[in-house]
C-alpha cells in the first residue's frame, strides 16, 4: 500500500478550489516533495515540467491527462524556456477545459529555483493568467532557502500559499517503513535511505554523498553567495558532531580554519538551518535581542545527519549512554523544529547550574521540556528553577518517569503547548 503524507490531501483540497494563489511546495532535499505532488495529481489532468532535465517524468505511469515537455527538451533552462512551457500548458489547459469545464488542470514546475530571476518571470505569467481568467492551477517545487528568502519575498508577495514539507516524523517512518523507535532515533527520517539501514556502510555513504553534499554544494553554495564555503562545511560537520550541546560561536572559532567573525558563522548557521540541515537554538529570554546574543545550542534537523557524521554503528551508539542521550535529545529537538508553526518558537534555557533542554512558546503559551533517555528521571532541578522564574510555564518531562518518547514524537509542537 502506498504511503501518503498529509500534504497530499492538502494539495487535493487546493485543486478543488478555483485557482487564487500559486501553490509553493518547499522543504529540504529528499523529503519527498515531488513524490507527494505526483500522488496528489494522479487522478487529475496536469502538465509536469522540471528545470532539471534529468527530472522529466515520462508520460506513461504519471496519471491520466498528464503531459511532458518533449517538444522543447534540450533547450536551455532559462526564463524563455519557462515561458514557452507555460504557454504550452495554457493551450493544453484551454483544450482540456472545452470537454471538462469543471475539472481542475494543473501546471507543475519542479526545481524552479534553478532558473535565474524565476520569480519575476512567474509573476508576469501568473498575473497575465489572472487577467485572462485562465482556470489553471500552478504548483512550484523547490528548496526552502531560495524560494522563501529570495523569490517569494521579492516578487510574489500576496500571490502564493506555502505548503511546507519537513523531514519525516517517527510516526511516518514507522507507518511507511516499519521503523522502530530506536531505528528512527539513529537512522533519522529520510525515506530514500530507509531500505539501506541493514547495510550501515551503504546507508552512511548514501546520506553523506546523496543528501549532505548536494544540500550544501547545490542548494546553498550554487544559489547563495558564500565567501568561505570550506568554513560553512566545517561548521556543519562540527555542529552535527556536537548536536544537543551549547557552544558559543566565539569559542569554536579555534576549531575552524579561517573562521572569520561570529557574524559570519551565525549567517552560515542560518543558511544550514534554512536548508533543513542544522539549526542553532537560542537561549530563551523574554527580550528578543538577548536571545539573539546567546550561545547557540546545535541541533540537527534530521538525526541521520548526526549519526552519519560520527563513526558509531547503530549498536555502538545504543551502548554509549552519553552519546545515545544526545541522539535522543537531538531527535526531540528536530521534531520540535520540524513541526513548529511560524508563530511558534523553540529555544533552550540555562542559568548555571540549571538548564532546561527545550523551551517552546507562542504568543500566549509557554512549555519547558526536559528529556531523559535513561531508565530513571534523576534530578529535575532545571525544570524546577525555570518554573519558579516562570510560574505560568508548563513543565514537561519526556522519557523516564514522564511522557513516553513514542507518544511525544507522535504529536506536533502545538500539542505540547496546550494546558495539561
Amino acid at each position: 500500500m502506498t504511503f501518503h503524507r498529509s500534504q497530499v490531501q492538502l494539495l487535493r483540497e487546493r485543486l478543488a478550489e478555483t485557482p487564487q494563489f500559486i501553490t509553493i511546495v518547499a522543504g529540504p532535499r529528499q523529503v519527498g516533495k515531488t513524490t507527494l505532488v505526483r500522488q496528489a495529481l494522479e487522478a487529475y489532468a496536469h502538465r509536469f515540467i522540471s528545470v532539471d532535465p534529468s527530472g522529466e517524468v515520462p508520460q506513461a505511469g504519471f496519471g491520466a491527462g498528464s503531459e511532458t515537455t518533449s517538444d522543447i527538451d534540450g533547450a536551455p533552462r532559462d526564463a524563455r524556456w519557462l515561458i514557452r512551457c507555460w504557454q504550452s500548458a495554457r493551450h493544453a489547459c484551454k483544450q482540456f477545459k472545452l470537454d471538462h469545464p469543471t475539472e481542475p488542470f494543473a501546471l507543475v514546475v519542479d526545481e524552479i529555483q534553478k532558473i535565474r530571476h524565476w520569480s519575476d518571470t512567474i509573476k508576469g505569467l501568473w498575473d497575465a493568467d489572472r487577467a485572462q481568467g485562465l482556470d489553471m492551477h500552478v504548483i512550484l517545487l523547490g528548496s526552502s532557502p531560495l524560494l522563501i528568502q529570495k523569490g517569494l519575498t521579492e516578487s510574489l508577495a500576496g500571490r502564493y500559499e506555502l505548503v511546507r514539507v519537513s523531514h519525516w516524523s517517527f510516526l511516518e517512518m514507522h507507518q511507511a517503513f516499519d521503523f522502530t523507535l530506536n531505528e528512527y532515533i539513529y537512522f533519522g527520517g529520510y525515506p530514500g535511505s530507509a531500505r539501506l539501514i541493514r547495510d550501515e556502510a551503504r546507508w552512511r555513504n548514501y546520506v553523506l554523498a546523496s543528501l549532505v553534499q548536494p544540500s550544501i554544494d547545490t542548494d546553498i553554495l550554487q544559489m547563495t553567495r558564500v565567501d568561505k564555503p570550506a568554513l560553512l562545511k566545517q561548521l556543519f560537520t562540527l555542529g552535527a558532531n556536537y548536536s544537543g550541546q551549547i557552544l558559543a560561536l566565539g569559542k569554536i572559532k579555534g576549531q575552524l580554519q579561517d573562521a572569520g567573525n561570529e557574524t559570519t558563522l551565525a549567517g552560515y548557521l542560518d543558511l544550514l538551518g534554512n536548508a533543513g540541515l542544522l539549526t542553532g537554538l537560542h537561549k530563551y529570554h523574554v527580550g528578543v535581542a538577548r536571545r539573539r546574543a546567546s550561545a547557540p545550542k546545535f541541533n540537527v534537523l534530521n538525526t541521520a545527519l548526526m549519526s552519519s557524521a560520527t563513526p558509531y554503528t547503530f549498536a555502538q551508539a545504543q551502548a554509549d549512554r552519553s552519546y545515545w542521550g544526545r541522539l535522543v535529545e537531538s531527535a526531540v529537538g528536530a521534531h520540535l523544529c520540524n513541526t513548529a508553526a511560524s508563530n511558534e518558537d523553540v529555544s533552550y534555557w540555562r542559568e548555571s547550574p540549571h538548564e532546561v533542554d527545550f523551551v517552546i512558546c507562542d504568543a500566549m503559551r509557554l512549555t519547558a521540556l526536559e528529556v531523559k533517555s535513561g531508565a530513571t528521571a534523576g534530578k529535575l532541578s532545571g525544570l524546577e528553577e525555570f518554573s519558579k522564574q516562570h510560574p505560568k510555564a508548563k513543565p514537561l518531562l519526556i522519557g523516564a518517569g514522564g511522557i513516553d518518547l513514542t507518544e511525544f514524537l507522535s504529536y506536533p509542537l502545538a500539542h505540547w503547548l496546550e494546558p495539561a
